[in-house]
């Protein structure tokens, strides 16, 4: 990485080939963790098992021969429901979902290998497979239970987003809330927190002993979306040493890989190189900025920061050192809060009335 730290930041007009070598060089050595994948959603909408992502599907953005040559080392795939699922409904939707993702997984062994951890992600990289990453799943996929909270998370989900739900709404945290944040940090389950409440999100900051995440979030500053974070909350991530994983979508972050590059920049700079990562978002039904279409566009965003004068190291952390910190600090907290917390037996009823 040291070899991009003198990267200058005014680039002649004849170097973007030259930038792209870099950034494949760079992207070599540390992939992306892509922090959040629509594929899922995407799948259900075709005969999966027709499908061969092995060799290439045009109809998704992302298969195996496109994240090879966008160098994806891991690929957070969501189980996100639509708005008006709940209970028991929103539960079983999410086990089909999950149940697809782990088929899709298995029947292609070669490209992709199901991961839990920091060290599986590891492992399957070093094996030459996409870690797949279960989550984020929504909160109301938990149907106000801890003990499915517990089933999910042992059948591989390692993601979940705090909104959506009577525990986590716009006066933030309730006891039971409270609770499920407890037990996720007990369990070793990233809290994302994306989409959630303000309140939500401090009494959070507040008290999860292990770092959060922002699944698809960018800069408010620089565009008002209701999903991009003020600079005061990314001020409160930094010090929380958590993560904003900025979206490649044209609604949140612009219609250009500049626009994208500006975002990641302002983040950088307000919580720090070590709070910043990325979201592909591809196969979510959203509008991607140019040159960043599909999973293969990655070494484009590299390229555009080394022009700017990202070093070698900041977009190590970027790419995958970050996901990775998040992922064993939240693995860490799991072993030490174990030793000391039992299982909660906690209801909704008993503490939220």
């Amino acid at each position: 990485a040291e070899a991009f730290a003198e990267a200058p930041a005014d680039v002649p007009a004849d170097a973007p080939a030259d930038l792209l070598g870099q950034a494949h060089a760079l992207l070599a050595e540390h992939p992306v963790a892509d922090g959040y994948s629509g594929l899922p959603s995407a799948l259900r909408h075709f005969p999966w098992y027709h499908l061969d992502l092995e060799l290439g599907e045009r109809d998704v953005d992302t298969d195996v021969p496109r994240m090879r040559r966008g160098h994806v080392g891991a690929l957070f795939c969501s189980l996100h429901l639509p708005d008006r699922l709940s209970g028991d409904r929103a539960v079983g939707a999410t086990l089909e979902q999950l149940d697809l993702v782990r088929a899709v997984v298995d029947t292609h062994p070669e490209g992709l290998r199901l991961s839990r951890s920091a060290g599986e992600v590891i492992e399957a990289r070093n094996c030459g497979r996409v870690a797949v990453v279960l989550g984020p799943a929504g909160a109301p996929a938990l149907g106000d239970s801890l003990g499915v909270l517990r089933c999910l998370h042992t059948l591989g989900v390692k993601v979940f987003t705090l909104s959506g739900v009577s525990w986590a709404g716009e006066a933030g945290l309730t006891r039971f809330g409270e609770e499920v944040v407890r037990e996720m940090n007990r369990l070793g389950a990233l809290i994302d927190l994306s989409g959630a409440s303000d309140a939500t999100i401090r009494r959070t900051l507040e008290m999860s002993r292990a770092p959060v995440l922002f699944a698809r979030s960018a800069a408010r500053a620089l565009r008002p979306h209701p999903a991009n974070l003020p600079d005061e909350v990314l001020e409160e991530l930094g010090t929380a040493q958590g993560l904003c994983l900025v979206p490649l979508t044209a609604e949140q972050t612009g219609p250009s890989v500049r626009d994208v590059a500006d975002h990641l920049d302002h983040v950088r700079a307000v919580a720090g190189p070590e709070c910043v990562g990325l979201s592909g978002t591809y196969d979510s039904g959203a509008a991607h900025p140019q040159e960043l279409t599909d999973a293969s566009c990655w070494p484009h965003l590299v390229a555009e920061l080394i022009s700017r004068g990202w070093t070698g190291d900041q977009l190590a952390l970027l790419t995958w050192g970050n996901v990775q910190r998040v992922l064993r600090g939240t693995d860490f907290t799991a072993q030490t809060v174990r030793q000391r917390r039992e299982p909660s037996t906690a209801r909704i009823t008993e503490l939220d009335g």
